[in-house]
């Protein structure tokens, strides 16, 4: 895929500015309209990198929702009917007959449905001798149903009725999935988002006219008509016609580039002024697109895969529980007491699995994207949050990121009476004049900035576009033109000397010039920048005083990252690069020992989105930055990014505090089950574990709590 940088030559500023005129100055797509995407993938072959969202494991958040709602509603009963259950509230349940199978079959049935995720879960674990969170469970409900059918069934004359505390443990761990689950996210829709770039059908050009084909029946060598407004179906050169091409998807350059007879064009791309006919050249897989959707399912399948923290306390606690349950059968067994070591054994297995386990880590996750959600920050990911407090530079896309990715007015010099406010005044107006009529950012600008200075703007009438080189009007009986080098030589006319100091210095900057030309007379030029936003001055300030390295990068040509580096006071600057050396930038700060959180919005930062430690997309920007992230900015301040390190500390430190109370329950309550104590008198019986469990889920869930009153607001951040 070529990607063109234009530098400060004399046909930058045409290219940056005649892109937009359509007849009588109707804009037709223009820079920053996307045609509608369409629901299903265009070319054929996309279909085998999708996959369903929300889907993790094998589970998905709908399965694990279900169960919740079927197990609990199961459990209300189970534990109304519970003996052990109303001896420790004190009241006596009803009794008539089949009552007391009521737990039993309900608790069976809780197991057998709601317990199944964890169940296979454990298996899995088991196999791959990788203990964690499922396994965990599923040796808590496992023993506590073979138990409770154990006292139920009057077998051994035990008293291990758990039917309740089965019922409690499987809807309160199926919730913790759930919540995880929903905070958890999915990256996998950023490949849909890119093969719905693609439009459904295309216009094949034969002998006899144009017939309307699907894009799956496009063969290389095919000639295709795209009308204005119309995106790219498939790669392609240019055969007959000339047009502005938005790019901006795909590259990330901001400004439409002028696309001639063998000029390369790429599948995604939208012809903005004209209509072109395009031999094609590739389709489907061998597309440029394609090219970058393959990026981007390498990128996800390269990121951190580290287990989460729940998960890692939890393959603690299967070791240590199993080695104490063994410990303590062994011990009470050759103690004399088989009933004891039975008994023991069984309560150390059931309440090793603490309720507050399950939800110490998505109580969490939950309550933090909630605030985040209010402060303007959706977090997709839960790694991208716990990953966000360790970042060491934050690498930011400038077009759209940084700026505004819309022309702004610097500008104006005049040719008679250099320098001075009523000659430069009378080029805005006459320039703001002949593109009164037109919709396109580059006039909008240069009408708006005459305004802003109370200028008097004149009637123009008689509006033309000249592709490829400016536009021109008749103003009071006078041609009045406006464009760039390309114009000048077409006219046969020379810049003025007292405009070459100043235009010089502009296109040094990568700034696009414009001169305002009445009949053969030069009268001045303006230049155009791409707006830098105010908020990213303090974004960039604030991350640098708290010790993050900030660096941008962008598809532009050098002088014009440059300036803006400059202004912003960027730590490190990559410029002229291309969607894979995005991807390769990021590789190569990582390859520093640098820890990258990298924010974008554009298909071409798709790939180092989901490379970087923490991919932060900019909401305003295409679906698939959004769905290749881990975090999304809902509005476009770049202070937003200082909310997410806050959030991230924070909810980090609580994930902590709710660990180490869940499983220092433990450490004190296994060991008691035990029997540690019992020469001392002291034994935790299965009713005071049940209870020590709900009062750890409740301070569990009182300390995420604390997460609401923390102060996000990125405004005043820093």
């Amino acid at each position: 895929m070529e990607h063109r940088h234009t530098g400060p030559g004399v046909d930058k500023s045409v290219d940056q500015h005649t892109h937009s005129h359509g007849p009588h100055g109707t804009p037709h797509g223009g820079h920053g309209v996307h045609a509608a995407a369409p629901a299903t993938a265009g070319p054929a072959g996309d279909s085998h990198m999708v996959h369903s969202q929300g889907q993790h494991a094998g589970h998905s958040v709908a399965m694990f929702r279900d169960r919740f709602w079927l197990s609990l509603a199961l459990a209300v009963p189970v534990v109304f009917f519970s003996p052990m259950f109303a001896d420790l509230l004190g009241y006596e349940p009803p009794v008539f007959p089949g009552s007391a199978w009521i737990p039993p079959v309900f608790g069976t049935a809780i197991f057998i449905y709601g317990g199944q995720p964890f169940l296979k879960g454990g298996l899995s674990e088991l196999r791959t001798r990788k203990p964690g969170m499922m396994l965990l469970i599923a040796m808590a409900i496992s023993v506590a149903f073979i138990a409770s059918w154990v006292t139920s069934l009057g077998l051994g004359g035990f008293d291990l009725d758990f039917w309740w505390e089965l019922a409690l443990l499987v809807p309160i761990m199926l919730l913790g999935h759930w919540i995880e689950m929903r905070a958890l996210g999915s990256a996998q829709g950023a490949l849909d988002a890119l093969a719905a770039l693609l439009p459904d059908e295309a216009e094949r050009v034969t002998g006899a006219g144009t017939e309307t084909v699907s894009v799956s029946e496009l063969r290389a060598g095919d000639t295709i008509l795209v009308r204005p407004g119309g995106r790219m179906p498939a790669d392609g050169t240019v055969s007959d016609g000339q047009a502005e091409f938005d790019e901006s998807m795909i590259t990330g350059e901001s400004k439409t580039v002028l696309r001639t007879p063998g000029d390369p064009v790429v599948a995604g791309t939208i012809a903005t002024d004209n209509s072109v006919r395009v031999r094609v050249s590739a389709i489907g897989e061998d597309t440029a697109l394609a090219g970058i959707q393959r990026l981007v399912a390498e990128a996800q399948a390269s990121s951190s895969r580290a287990q989460a923290l729940a998960d890692r306390a939890a393959a603690f606690l299967f070791y240590f529980a199993a080695g104490t349950g063994l410990l303590t059968f062994v011990f009470w067994t050759l103690m004399g007491s088989v009933t004891d070591a039975v008994t023991r054994t069984v309560t150390v297995l059931v309440i090793a699995c603490p309720h507050a386990l399950g939800l110490a880590i998505p109580l969490v996750i939950a309550i933090s994207t909630e605030r985040a959600a209010r402060a303007g920050v959706l977090i997709k990911n839960r790694m991208a949050l716990e990953r966000m407090r360790t970042v060491d530079v934050v690498l930011f896309d400038k077009t759209g990121t940084l700026t505004r990715g819309e022309p702004e007015l610097k500008g104006v010099v005049s040719a008679a009476g250099a320098g001075t406010a009523t000659g430069q005044d009378a080029v805005l107006a006459l320039a703001a004049a002949v593109e009164a009529d037109s919709e396109h950012p580059v006039a909008r600008s240069i009408v708006a900035a005459a305004r802003e200075r109370g200028l008097e703007i004149p009637t123009a009438d008689g509006f033309t576009s000249l592709t490829g080189r400016g536009v021109r009007a008749t103003i009071g009986g006078r041609t009045v033109y406006v464009g760039g080098p390309a114009l000048l030589r077409e006219l046969g006319l020379q810049e003025p000397p007292a405009l070459a100091a100043a235009t010089e210095a502009w296109l040094e900057r990568g700034a696009a010039v414009l001169h305002v030309v009445d009949g053969g007379t030069v009268l001045g030029a303006v230049s155009l920048e791409d707006a830098v936003r105010p908020e990213s001055r303090q974004a960039v300030r604030a991350l640098q005083a708290r010790g993050i390295k900030v660096a941008m990068i962008t598809g532009d040509a050098r002088q014009v990252a440059q300036a803006v580096a400059a202004e912003l006071a960027i730590d490190e600057v990559f410029a002229e690069v291309l969607p894979a050396d995005k991807d390769k930038k990021v590789a190569e700060l990582q390859g520093r020992g640098l820890r990258v959180a990298m924010v974008g919005d554009g298909v071409n930062d798709s790939p180092a989105l989901a490379r970087a430690e923490v991919g932060i997309a900019i909401g305003g920007g295409t679906d698939v930055a959004v769905e290749s992230a881990g975090v999304v900015l809902a509005g476009n301040d770049p202070r937003a990014v200082l909310s997410m390190l806050d959030l991230s500390k924070a909810s980090y430190r609580k994930m902590w505090q709710n660990l180490v109370w869940a499983t220092g329950y433990n450490i004190i309550s296994v060991p008691l089950a035990a029997g540690v104590l019992a020469f001392a008198g002291i034994v935790l019986s299965p009713a005071a574990g049940a209870v020590m469990m709900s009062a750890s889920t409740i301070v569990v869930a009182l300390n995420a709590q604390l997460l609401r009153r923390l102060k996000l607001n990125p405004a005043s951040a820093g």
